[in-house]
């Protein structure tokens, strides 16, 4: 069992289908620029956590302007980014006080999850023909939603969506 980070900010973010879909073949599912630039709003200035596969999808490697850490029990060096074996010994290496952002991919999700305080999560009014990655059901018992931004259609956005926050309800 995962101990618990005290002052830590565990915070997960993802985008998903209506099916809780968040990948096909170790890409997103989607192209939103509104959802890229708000990750990017949220994740910059902090340490950001993932899986391989997730670091291995990202186009130009290691995050700019993030800790970037790879989670990973295969002994590879990636550039720009630290690798710990385990989430436990990842967050293990954060400062109490950081916020720390899990960015998928979806064995990372459901791992965090059971720790995660905040959730940001861009739901995608859609349902992808093909996925093979989902996230875990958010339970409204454990998550409250405390924001939620609703977002139409539009020159740039081929699917409604909803940038919604939740917090752990204590």
């Amino acid at each position: 069992m995962l101990k618990t980070y005290h002052h830590m900010n565990i915070s997960i973010i993802v985008a998903i289908a209506q099916n809780r879909a968040i990948g096909f073949e170790n890409k997103l599912l989607y192209w939103l620029p509104n959802d890229l630039k708000r990750f990017k709003a949220l994740t910059t200035g902090h340490t950001i956590i993932m899986g391989r596969k997730t670091f291995e999808s990202l186009p130009k490697g290691a995050l700019p302007n993030r800790r970037n850490i790879v989670l990973t029990r295969q002994d590879i060096e990636f550039p720009g980014a630290e690798r710990y074996a385990s989430l436990e010994a990842a967050l293990a290496q954060c400062a109490s006080e950081e916020e720390v952002f899990i960015i998928g991919g979806a064995s990372v999700y459901q791992e965090a999850l059971s720790l995660a305080d905040t959730l940001y999560i861009t739901h995608i009014e859609d349902t992808p023909k093909e996925a093979d990655a989902f996230f875990p059901e958010i339970d409204p018992s454990i998550w409250k939603e405390t924001g939620r931004e609703v977002h139409p259609t539009d020159e740039k956005h081929l699917y409604p969506y909803i940038f919604a926050d939740y917090q752990r309800i204590k």
